[in-house]
C-alpha cells in the first residue's frame, strides 16, 4: 500500500522522536502508541493520572512498558507539562489525548513556550484512495474557517513540506472551489488565480500552483482535457487546497467513510508538528499520523 511509505519513511529514525501525549488516559490513544513502540518510530512519555493509564492499559492489555508516565493531578496540569516538555526538547510534540483540541492547542500557542510562529496552523492530511493514481495531501479539513489568501499560502507552503517529507520533488498543487473559471462573484476562484501568479513569480517557492479547478480537472486528466484545460497540475495533483473547512472536512468524511481511504493527518504551523487524532480514526490513521508528524518533527 502506497501510504505505508509513511511508515517505512518513520523506521527505525537514527535521532528517534518523543512523543508527549498531554492526558494519556485513553484507551484507544494508548493503542496508538502501543503500535508506534512496537513499530520502532517512537518513544513515548506518557502524561496523565498513573493509577487510570496503568488500570487503562492493564483492561485492555495494552504493554506500556516501554513508556514513562508523568503523574498529573488533572487534565490540565498534564496539558502544561507536555507542553513544556516540547517546549524544553524532553519531548518533540504532543500528541492529543483524552482532551479537546481547543484545550491542546491553547497551551501550545501561549508565547511563553516559543513554539508558535507566524505562519497559519492547519490540518494536513495524506490520502490513499484507491482510484487515484498517487499519494494526495489535502488541506484544510480541521482548522480554518474560511481561510484568507493569506492563510491559503501558509497552507500550500505546510503541505509542500509535508511532500517534501515524503520524498516528492517539486510537488503539483491545485487550488479547487466549485468551476476552474475566475469568478468575481466567487472569491475562492479570485484567490486562486492571484496565488498561482504569485507561484509564477517566485512568491511561492518549491512547488508548481495553478487554480482555480474544479475538483475533477484537478485530479483526472480526462475531465480537464474535456474542458480544454491545458496545464501541468491538471489531473496530477500532489496537493488540494480546499477553499473553506466544509469542503474539506466533507471531502476528508466521504474520502474514509464512503471509498475506504487510507489517511494520516499532522497539524502544521508552530515550531512543532501536533498528533492529533480523533475517537472515530481507525488504529491504522492513528499510526500512520503519529509516523506523519514524528517525520516532520
Amino acid at each position: 500500500m502506497r501510504i505505508n511509505k509513511i511508515l517505512d519513511l518513520a523506521k527505525g529514525l537514527e535521532n528517534k522522536k518523543t512523543v508527549g501525549v498531554a492526558a494519556a488516559e485513553d484507551e484507544v490513544v494508548l493503542k496508538a502508541v502501543e503500535k508506534a513502540v512496537e513499530n520502532d518510530i517512537c518513544n513515548v512519555i506518557l502524561y496523565g493520572d498513573e493509577m487510570k493509564i496503568k488500570e487503562i492499559a492493564k483492561e485492555n492489555n495494552i504493554d506500556i512498558s516501554k513508556m514513562e508516565i508523568v503523574n498529573c493531578k488533572s487534565s490540565q496540569e498534564a496539558v502544561v507539562k507536555t507542553i513544556e516538555d516540547v517546549a524544553s526538547g524532553k519531548a518533540d510534540l504532543p500528541m492529543k489525548g483524552h482532551i479537546t483540541t481547543g484545550e491542546l492547542l491553547s497551551v501550545y500557542l501561549r508565547e511563553e513556550y516559543g513554539l508558535r510562529t507566524k505562519s497559519t496552523i492547519n490540518l494536513v492530511s495524506v490520502f490513499d484512495i484507491e482510484k487515484y493514481h498517487k499519494l494526495l495531501i489535502v488541506t484544510d479539513a480541521g482548522m480554518v474557517i474560511s481561510p484568507t489568501l493569506e492563510q491559503k499560502v501558509d497552507s500550500i507552503n505546510n503541505a509542500v513540506k509535508v511532500s517534501d517529507a515524503l520524498e516528492v520533488e517539486n510537488p503539483k498543487v491545485a487550488i479547487v472551489g466549485a468551476l476552474e473559471k475566475v469568478n468575481p462573484k466567487m472569491p475562492a476562484t479570485v484567490d486562486a488565480a492571484i496565488i498561482s501568479q504569485m507561484n509564477r513569480r517566485g512568491q511561492i517557492k518549491g512547488c508548481i500552483v495553478d487554480g482555480p479547478f474544479a475538483m475533477d480537472n484537478a485530479i483526472s486528466k480526462e475531465a480537464a482535457e474535456q474542458k480544454g484545460i491545458v496545464s501541468e497540475v491538471a489531473g496530477d495533483a500532489d496537493i488540494v487546497i480546499m477553499p473553506d473547512i466544509e469542503a474539506g472536512n466533507i471531502f476528508y468524511k466521504s474520502m474514509v467513510f464512503l471509498s475506504g481511504a487510507k489517511v494520516a493527518s499532522t497539524i502544521l504551523g508552530g515550531k512543532k508538528p501536533v498528533v492529533l487524532t480523533s475517537r472515530a480514526d481507525s488504529d491504522e490513521t492513528k499510526l500512520l499520523s503519529i509516523a506523519l508528524s514524528v517525520l516532520l518533527a
